[in-house]
């Protein structure tokens, strides 16, 4: 039953053929899955087919688990030493630098990003996370704390075990290495779940970790279906962590599983309905071409998307302008053409799922001032879409919508503003345009968020934390606050003086 994927590639930015086994990698080796589940991959800018690859199962993810448990014990953990991992992630980063034209080409080809931003964006953040961590890798270290004369104790900031990491469609590689990196740098063994759209590159990853020598059973790759794999890896006796990205929805059931099982660690990177705040004092300008971008970068499909931009109304009319002309320039259309900014939804799921959001703002009266119906005749293409003369409670400004929809609002005063964009259950993310300082660190510091960009949007820093308030989620990812999430720390006493 063993599957392989080869494509061949002619496009104007990529000519090549990329070939790689499909099937399930547990122990070092790709296997075919127990139940033999597969799944045809669709390309969502034709509605396609591009290949065939093995799901997991349940059973599926015990396997890999007993396999990760296995490593762990025997020849990873605390029986590896932290430069031994560095080498291994520095070597996977070289790999993946290698290889950065047919990764992207996957990524494009799978999930409908463009190759430019796939090539430009997601494989340098894959190279230099996995850098940064192999960096942390030999410094992972506690305290020493003498806490009386005749008593002294230090921490020890010990692996946890198995991590189950389980990621989305959107970013899959980039997000699936947001959680490897730092799991192994601090001596963890993984089981991951790509989604069932996009496992592509995640598969070809698997070649490129058996070559850099990673032993056997360290990391672990299962495509699946969230509510089989996916609460397997929750439901687990065996993983010892959960670190997921995705739905706010998924993340409860999640939360739900661990609790129900082992009462495993759990890290949430969830949902998002980031506010974009425009004061009169931006740079119009530049304040336009980053808030296009924080709502119709990756077609939308992005956590922190700033889809709800407000802006204040000495500078409104102004903005809405430059920024409906702007939007209306954006090439919509084949991945891997070089002018294309924005690509197809992910599936003819998610496709529905926006133009309902789309319909659901008209109802309830919202103007549709640009775009709102599908681009071209194949494809999952959306136009980009604008509206304007939205209330608070509006679908479209309180749900995520995960799609090329941005509403506009008018704001007066900075009170006014703060008091809308906390009125959401998310806390993700937000911007803030201002050339005042003082009122920028203000409004940043009121904004129910976990990060807060002040006169751009959308780019995470490595080695800055990113996560949730609310139902955005729990933990953070990146820089050395995501290390927090794949050790345990053990206090240790010794007595120096004390007698009974």
């Amino acid at each position: 039953m063993a599957f392989t994927c080869t494509y061949q590639f002619d496009t104007a930015v990529y000519k090549g053929a990329v070939t790689f086994p499909t099937q399930l990698f547990i122990n070092g080796e790709f296997v075919d899955p127990v139940n033999k589940g597969t799944i045809d991959l669709i390309n969502p800018a034709t509605c396609k087919a591009i290949a065939r690859v093995s799901v997991g199962d349940r059973e599926d993810i015990e396997v890999a688990a007993q396999a990760a448990r296995t490593a762990f014990k025997e020849h990873w953990g605390l029986k590896v030493s932290g430069e031994a991992r560095s080498k291994l992630l520095h070597k996977l980063a070289d790999l993946v630098d290698a290889n950065t034209d047919q990764i992207a080409a996957l990524e494009a080809l799978n999930v409908g990003k463009t190759f430019h931003a796939a090539k430009a964006i997601d494989l340098p953040t894959i190279g230099s996370l996995l850098r940064y961590y192999a960096g942390w890798a030999d410094k992972i270290q506690g305290k020493s704390i003498q806490t009386t004369p005749d008593k002294i104790g230090f921490t020890r900031h010990e692996p946890i075990g198995v991590v189950g990491a389980i990621v989305p469609w959107n970013f899959p590689l980039s997000t699936l290495i947001m959680k490897l990196a730092p799991a192994l740098a601090c001596g963890n063994t993984i089981v991951a779940k790509p989604s069932e759209f996009t496992p592509l590159s995640a598969l070809f990853l698997c070649t490129l970790i058996r070559e850099a020598g990673f032993p056997p059973g360290v990391v672990n790759i299962v495509p699946g279906y969230g509510d089989t794999a996916g609460q397997a890896v929750g439901e687990s006796m065996i993983i010892d962590k959960v670190a997921f990205t995705g739905s706010t929805l998924t993340g409860r059931k999640i939360m739900e599983a661990a609790a129900r099982s082992n009462l495993k660690k759990i890290s949430l990177e969830l949902g998002g309905k980031s506010p974009s705040i425009i004061f009169d004092d931006a740079d119009v300008d530049q304040a336009v071409k980053w808030a296009i971008n924080g709502i119709f970068m990756n077609q939308g499909e992005i956590c922190v998307a700033g889809s709800r931009i407000y802006v204040q109304a000495g500078i409104y009319d102004d903005f809405l302008q430059k920024f409906t002309e702007s939007a209306q320039c954006l090439s919509v259309g084949d991945p891997f053409s070089p002018d294309t900014f924005q690509g197809p939804q992910i599936s003819e799921r998610q496709f529905e799922r926006v133009m309902d959001y789309i319909k659901s703002g008209q109802a309830e009266g919202a103007t549709l001032r640009l775009g709102g119906k599908r681009f071209g005749t194949e494809g999952y293409f959306i136009q980009p879409t604008v509206f304007t003369d939205c209330t608070p409670n509006m679908k479209i400004v309180q749900e995520e919508i995960f799609g090329p929809v941005a509403a506009i609002m008018k704001f007066s005063a900075e009170e006014e503003v703060i008091e809308q964009a906390n009125n959401s259950t998310y806390g993700l993310a937000c911007s803030v345009y201002t050339k005042d300082i003082d009122r920028a660190m203000r409004v940043a510091s009121n904004i129910e968020a976990g990060t807060a960009w002040v006169n751009f949007s959308n780019w995470p820093d490595l080695g800055l934390p990113f996560g949730g308030f609310k139902q955005s989620g729990i933990g953070r990812d990146l820089g050395e606050y995501a290390l927090e999430n794949y050790t345990n720390i053990k206090a240790v006493h010794i007595n120096i003086g004390i007698k009974i």
